[in-house]
C-alpha cells in the first residue's frame, strides 16, 4: 500500500472517530465506555477474589464486621448503620440518573441538569460518608494498611485497596457528572444530542453496581 494511501486511511479513522460515526449502531463514545467497563469489571474480580483467597486463608481471626463497622449515637452501637446508609445512597443515585437519561433523551435541558446535580451531590455525600469512615478507623480504632488491632493483619490492606478504590471512581464520578450537567445546560449537546448524558450513567451505574458486590463480599460475609 503506498504512503498516500496509508495517510488517507489513517485521516478517515481520525475523521469518523472525532465525528462521533456509530459502528453497529453503536456510538464511538457509547462503544469506548463499555470497553472501559469490561476492563475495570475484570480489575475489581481479582481484587474481590483476591480478598476472599486471604479471607479464607489466614490463620488469624478476622474482625467482626458487625462490631468494627458498628456507630453509636448515644446507646448501644448499632451494626453496620453507616454502611447501609451508604448503599442507601448509591442505590439512589441510580434512581436520580435514570431519571437524568430519560429527560436527557427528552431534551428536557433543566430537569436532566438538576437530575445529574442530584446524583453527583448524591455521590459527594458516599465520599464524605467513606471519609468518616476511615477517620474513625485510623484515628479511633488504630487500623493500618500494616497493622490492625482487631485479628488478621491483612484486613486494613485489603479493605483500604477495594475501598479506596471504589471510593475513586465515584470521585471520579461526580467530577463527570457535573461536567457533564453544566455543559447540558449550557446547550452544548443541543445538536448532537444528549447520548452523552447516558453514556455518563452507563458509568455511574457501573460504580453502583460494584458497589453492591463490596458491600455482600466484604460487609455482609
Amino acid at each position: 500500500m503506498s504512503e498516500a494511501a496509508i495517510s488517507g486511511s489513517n485521516s478517515t479513522l481520525v475523521d469518523d472517530w472525532s465525528a462521533d460515526k456509530q459502528a453497529y449502531h453503536v456510538p464511538w463514545g457509547k462503544a469506548m465506555m463499555w470497553i472501559f467497563l469490561v476492563s475495570d469489571t475484570f480489575i475489581f474480580t481479582c481484587f474481590l477474589t483476591g480478598y476472599l483467597h486471604v479471607r479464607l486463608s489466614t490463620t488469624e481471626p478476622w474482625p467482626l464486621q458487625s462490631e468494627i463497622f458498628a456507630l453509636s449515637f448515644g446507646g448501644d452501637p448499632i451494626p453496620l448503620i453507616l454502611i447501609a446508609l451508604m448503599t442507601f445512597i448509591l442505590i439512589t443515585s441510580s434512581g436520580t440518573m435514570a431519571l437524568a437519561v430519560n429527560f436527557g433523551y427528552r431534551r428536557d435541558k433543566v430537569k436532566t441538569f438538576w437530575f445529574m446535580v442530584a446524583t453527583a451531590a448524591l455521590g459527594a455525600s458516599f465520599v464524605g460518608m467513606q471519609v468518616f469512615e476511615w477517620s474513625k478507623l485510623i484515628l479511633e480504632e488504630g487500623v493500618r494498611p500494616w497493622t490492625n488491632p482487631f485479628g488478621a493483619t491483612q484486613f486494613g490492606s485489603v479493605f483500604f485497596m477495594i475501598t479506596g478504590f471504589h471510593g475513586l471512581h465515584v470521585t471520579v464520578g461526580v467530577i463527570y457528572l457535573l461536567t457533564v450537567a453544566f455543559k447540558v445546560k449550557n446547550g452544548h449537546y443541543d445538536k448532537k444530542g444528549y447520548e452523552i448524558v447516558e453514556i455518563a450513567g452507563l458509568y455511574w451505574h457501573f460504580v453502583d453496581l460494584v458497589w453492591v458486590f463490596i458491600f455482600a463480599f466484604f460487609y455482609l460475609l
